[in-house]
């Protein structure tokens, strides 16, 4: 589909306008689109979707409101609670991000010590990368989202374990460092992922209102000052999407504003059918990812 972005949404017209638009890449315009779609594809015959991730939410809502396109549905990793807030999601998330941290740890002893002496750093400098991407520890926290792949702990400690060099002036952030952190933290290829993340939770008269980012406070163990004041370990964080990466990051900055409309949006459409599902006949089968 037509990407997008800062570049594009402007077209929309202003912060309103861009939210109404984006409010229609959610599940339930999607199996829309497939209902469209389909006959035209098949000649009437219904079809097999595989949801993978946020693709899980879209073919539980397919399953909601047009079980009778669907021949059969598959689900990896993605499937939705049908009517907890991102609230509820946000507060099973971070007592398991910590524990995932935990383990990061346990395997590599030492990125204790330099995950420490990075966010003492980056209090003390907060570098600006070279597209224009501002390292904060916040940012630098959010890497822990590399372990919830099964490659990531390792990549992380590889990321760690080279993170400064030595110059004249004495310890730097390495230039390699750098641009292997920006490719990680930019969402320069995928600012609707940022802009949506959370409204796909959303149901009826609640607002997401920056869910993970309020959760958070709930845990203050996250908070890297804390943790630098003390000689705990510094935790990172997972897949969440918080306001100040669209202050942080470039691409992001434009479309703070369109962030704030839709998280503050209260008029959202029910995604799930509790006694439609209940009385579901399409075979069904979902797998998720180990640990």
């Amino acid at each position: 589909s037509t990407p997008a972005n800062r570049q594009t949404l402007p077209l929309r017209g202003g912060p309103r306008e861009q939210a109404e638009y984006l409010a229609f890449f959610r599940a339930d315009s999607i199996v829309r689109d497939c209902e469209t779609i389909r006959p035209r594809l098949t000649g009437g015959a219904p079809w097999t979707v595989l949801g993978q991730s946020f693709g899980g939410f879209c073919t539980v809502h397919y399953l909601s409101s047009a079980p009778e396109g669907l021949s059969a549905a598959l689900v990896t990793g993605g499937l939705p609670s049908l009517d907890g807030h991102a609230d509820d999601v946000y507060r099973a998330a971070y007592p398991r991000i910590e524990r995932k941290v935990a383990a990061h740890y346990a395997r590599y002893p030492q990125d204790v010590e330099r995950a420490r002496r990075i966010a003492e750093h980056l209090f003390q400098h907060e570098p600006v990368l070279s597209s224009g991407y501002r390292l904060t520890v916040e940012a630098f926290q959010s890497l822990g989202i590399l372990l919830g792949g099964s490659e990531g702990s390792h990549r992380l400690h590889y990321l760690l374990e080279d993170a400064f060099v030595r110059t004249p002036q004495g310890p730097a952030l390495s230039d390699a460092f750098q641009e292997e952190v920006q490719g990680l933290l930019s969402y320069a290829g995928h600012p609707l992922y940022a802009l949506v993340h959370e409204v796909i939770y959303a149901q009826d008269d609640r607002p997401t209102a920056w869910s993970a980012e309020r959760v958070r406070a709930e845990f203050p163990q996250f908070d890297a000052a804390k943790t630098l004041a003390n000689d705990g370990p510094l935790l990172f964080t997972g897949e969440s999407v918080h306001p100040w990466m669209f202050e942080t990051d470039p691409a992001l900055r434009p479309l703070r504003e369109t962030a704030e409309e839709l998280a503050a949006r209260t008029d959202w459409a029910p995604l799930y059918d509790t006694a439609r599902l209940a009385a579901n006949e399409v075979p069904v089968a979902a797998a998720v990812y180990h640990d």
